[in-house]
């Protein structure tokens, strides 16, 4: 059976998921929820193996993986949906009762985790967070080229091929994809029209140079030559992609453009088949909260005009005194003191200070946390291929086996983007004690089953990240206007809360939505409208960092008034081993953490 028929029938979900019942219901609890764990992350992993290759686990018996990329039409979304539902019902099998907290910790966040997975089943959709399945942030013509060209290995002549294999089936899978989107276009489920747009642009440019010339071809060729892997490499390359990869490209950008005419009018959600309901969901599985939309919103603009209060004085105090909060902002970030050159050289100079700023803080580190990171972490520029719809800044974790560093990346597609002031924030929140940190003691931690391991919770991950800021000012991160900068992040995800709820709930259109945004923050027109963009494709999730961040820095504050004298920073932080769980769950642990150390 070819592996796309297999995937699509659910049998892999089906196998991986099910253990046998007699010996099933013969282990103890603790043996029977290892084993669905287990199970379940090698079900998802084979369901996936670009997966298996981030991870570096695409050899041995899964040495096929390095050959393919993932089912990126609809097959892949049934077969992920039958994974979790078969899962949970293993998981809800296993008796909570008999298991260690530990473990209760576990299979509650795994069933948390395949409910949360679930939740788009009832729509269709690949995710109520992610309900398109082409848009200008993502998509196999933005992950395939990227994982090619930074994860996929290449050290031997097998690897060189398997390079190509993955190249051929790239073509494949984009007309999969091309056909999952007009099918889910059929019923509604199309990104804005100037998202349309600027997929349809960005994936021309994929097609800009001549096949001979593209990135995914002198990667291949340039890290061949440089192993000494004899072979006509770049030829073979160049072929796939003019008779395979660059067809399938021009089909899929003349499908978004096609699909213009047919796309709902509007920006936010409510424009979308039981929009309202999507949104709901969406804002359960990104923030792990019932807040409902209208609370998120007046959480939001508390926290602004909180934020722009203790803002005013520092900028008085820079000799920012005349305007709005947010028009000082906008000064200062326009400074030029404030700037590096939008030339290679600046930009050269950019990654620089943020090595310098990431060494500084990596030594201080054990100041506040028991255990350090060992993965080295890099900093990179986005390929200016997707920079137009790419993040700001982003952060990919190192594989389990530690061949692949983190890598922290930064969009230098204009550096006015990012002031000197600020960039230090951005840097601890997606660098240490941020995420790398976070998703490098997971990967640490013995304890934990290789499921979670890798599993990532925007509001505990994110709120972790913002947090993590903090942490970086009592270790004498910033010093000056860097800390403008740091009150600044912290502004910048509290309108956040109110730009994704007024997009989504209260029916803003893009521009009002920018306006806001750009005015409250001070940010360029470019950053902010790249923002306002990223909330539309993709609602819920923006509101998850500050969420999150309330919960963390609520929690800790409840630690150490009720532990006083015997709260010790370090083993606060210990509670990342544990593991990413949702803010309902993280409280809990966080009370036995506090009756653990009183000793009650």
């Amino acid at each position: 059976m070819h592996r796309r028929q297999f995937i699509a029938t659910g049998s892999v979900a089906a196998i991986a998921a099910a253990a046998p019942r007699a010996a099933f219901a013969q282990a103890d609890a603790a043996s029977q929820l290892d084993t669905v764990l287990d199970a379940a992350y090698w079900g998802d992993q084979q369901l996936s193996p670009e997966s298996l290759t981030s991870a570096g686990l695409d050899d041995g018996r899964f040495a096929w993986a390095r050959h393919a990329i993932d089912n990126y039409g609809a097959g892949g979304t049934k077969a992920r949906m039958a994974q979790a539902a078969n899962v949970l019902e293993s998981l809800k099998r296993v008796p909570e009762s008999s298991l260690s907290q530990a473990k209760r910790t576990q299979r509650a966040v795994a069933i948390d985790m395949m409910e949360k997975r679930l939740l788009a089943a009832k729509y269709d959709l690949p995710s109520v967070g992610t309900p398109f399945i082409v848009e200008h942030r993502s998509g196999a013509y933005v992950s395939v080229p990227v994982m090619l060209d930074t994860q996929h290995p290449v050290e031997t002549t097998d690897d060189a091929e398997a390079y190509l294999d993955r190249l051929d089936a790239f073509a494949g899978e984009l007309d999969a994809e091309t056909e999952y989107q007009k099918a889910q276009g059929a019923r509604g489920y199309l990104p804005p029209v100037w998202s349309l747009e600027i997929t349809a642009n960005q994936i021309d440019s994929l097609m800009a140079a001549k096949p001979a010339d593209s990135d995914m071809v002198s990667s291949l060729a340039t890290r061949t030559a440089e192993k000494g892997i004899e072979g006509d490499w770049a030829t073979r390359a160049a072929k796939i992609l003019e008779d395979r990869v660059y067809p399938a490209l021009a089909r899929q950008s003349g499908a978004m453009r096609a699909l213009k005419a047919d796309t709902p009018a509007g920006d936010g959600a409510w424009r979308l088949p039981r929009g309202e309901e999507i949104y709901a969901d969406a804002l359960k599985l990104f923030t792990t909260t019932d807040m409902i939309p209208e609370e998120i919103h007046q959480v939001g603009l508390r926290q602004v005009a909180e934020l722009h209060a203790e803002l005013d004085p520092l900028l008085k105090s820079a000799g920012l005194t005349k305007g709005s909060v947010g028009a000082r902002l906008a000064e200062l970030t326009n400074r030029p003191d404030q700037l590096y050159p939008n030339t290679p050289a600046g930009k050269a100079d950019l990654l620089e200070s943020l090595n310098v700023q990431t060494e500084a803080l990596m030594k201080k580190l054990p100041q506040a946390f028991n255990t350090v990171p060992t993965q080295p972490l890099e900093i990179r520029a986005v390929p200016e291929a997707i920079q137009d719809g790419a993040s700001g800044g982003y952060y990919h974790r190192p594989s389990l086996d530690g061949s692949r560093p983190g890598i922290y990346w930064i969009n230098l597609k204009n550096t006015a983007n990012w002031p000197k002031f600020f960039l230090p924030a951005l840097t601890y929140h997606e660098g240490v004690p941020g995420h790398h940190l976070h998703g490098s003691l997971m990967q640490q931690a013995e304890d934990l089953p290789l499921l979670l391991k890798s599993y990532f919770i925007s509001a505990y991950g994110e709120g972790w990240a913002l947090y993590a800021e903090q942490v970086a000012n009592e270790l004498g991160g910033y010093t000056g206007l860097q800390q403008i900068g740091r009150l600044q992040s912290w502004l910048y995800r509290a309108t956040r809360l109110v730009t994704d709820t007024g997009l989504h709930y209260k029916k803003w259109d893009l521009a009002k939505a920018t306006d806001y945004f750009q005015n409250t923050i001070g940010l360029t027109y470019d950053r902010s409208l790249g923002e306002t963009q990223r909330y539309c494709v993709l609602p819920g999730q923006a509101c998850s960092y500050k969420i999150g961040q309330n919960k963390w820095m609520d929690l800790r504050a409840k630690a150490e008034r009720e532990l006083g004298d015997r709260f010790v920073l370090g083993r606060f932080h210990d509670i990342l081993l544990e593991g990413v769980m949702p803010l309902n769950l993280l409280e809990k642990r966080v009370d036995a953490f506090i009756a653990r150390e009183s000793g009650t």
